[in-house]
């Protein structure tokens, strides 16, 4: 919906909301925002020009009280992500934590990652943000909260749960949320559009739902990852961005 450059709304997004709207389409924003706290990520993309009602918004912040306790949280991430787990009551703690918490950003270092092992060797418990494979910002693309938590779990053989996308707790808070629009809504009647095909894509059609794959954020082609995707994983559409699909499908 927004550029990794300069969160402006992608071609055609905005307009995509709007025929939905217009059209009385149910629907779900489902965002990886961890920065800024929900209400206030939803205000900004409404000040962009984004037309749509709270009641259509998830974010993974919204399901973190429910996933992770406040005491004796290791979190790493950006500095705004840290500052909004502080104001939501959380409790860091870089000595004896018991949850390890991964969000994204573009700068870690061999530092942290040698204290997240040390922790998750000591007993605490890996939990991420979301499970995206690729992070872009500033025409650069770095690991992803996907790939970070890969890491630790092949270093320690500790596994980790997911709080956004693509867990299955957080599309299943979206289907209840969408039921709200319309009540027989399942999940092979929802497609999925997104421009990461594996950390959110994939976990979309395991549960069901038609993908639709944009590469218009963290790819610059679909040749650059769909070939190597398992055939039951590989999206049902591709476009260039929401205005390509909106010419198309809607």
């Amino acid at each position: 919906m927004i550029s990794d450059i300069d969160k402006s709304p992608i071609s055609g997004a905005i307009e995509f909301i709007d025929t939905l709207n217009k059209k009385q389409i149910p629907y779900m924003i489902v965002t990886n925002n961890t920065k800024k706290k929900s209400s206030d990520f939803y205000l900004f993309l409404k000040s962009i020009g984004f037309n749509f009602e709270l009641s259509s918004y998830l974010d993974p912040l919204m399901l973190l009280e429910s996933n992770v306790q406040k005491q004796a949280v290791a979190a790493y991430g950006a500095k705004e992500f840290l500052n909004t787990l502080v104001t939501m009551g959380y409790k860091l703690d870089y000595t004896k934590p018991k949850t390890v918490l991964v969000s994204i950003k573009e700068d870690f270092n061999s530092n942290e990652y040698a204290q997240m092992i040390d922790f998750l060797l000591s007993g605490a418990s890996l939990v991420g943000m979301h499970e995206t494979s690729i992070y872009a910002k500033n025409e650069k693309r770095y690991p992803g909260v996907g790939a970070i938590l890969k890491l630790l779990e092949f270093s320690t053989s500790v596994s980790y749960d997911v709080v956004g996308k693509p867990s299955d707790a957080f599309y299943k808070k979206a289907l209840n949320k969408l039921k709200l629009q319309d009540s027989s809504a399942n999940f092979s009647d929802i497609t999925m559009i997104s421009d990461d095909v594996k950390g959110d894509l994939g976990g979309a059609k395991e549960l069901g739902m038609k993908t639709i794959f944009v590469t218009s954020g963290k790819y610059k082609t679909q040749e650059e990852i769909v070939p190597s995707l398992k055939e039951q994983l590989k999206p049902d559409y591709i476009f260039a961005n929401m205005a390509e699909i909106l010419e198309k499908r809607l």
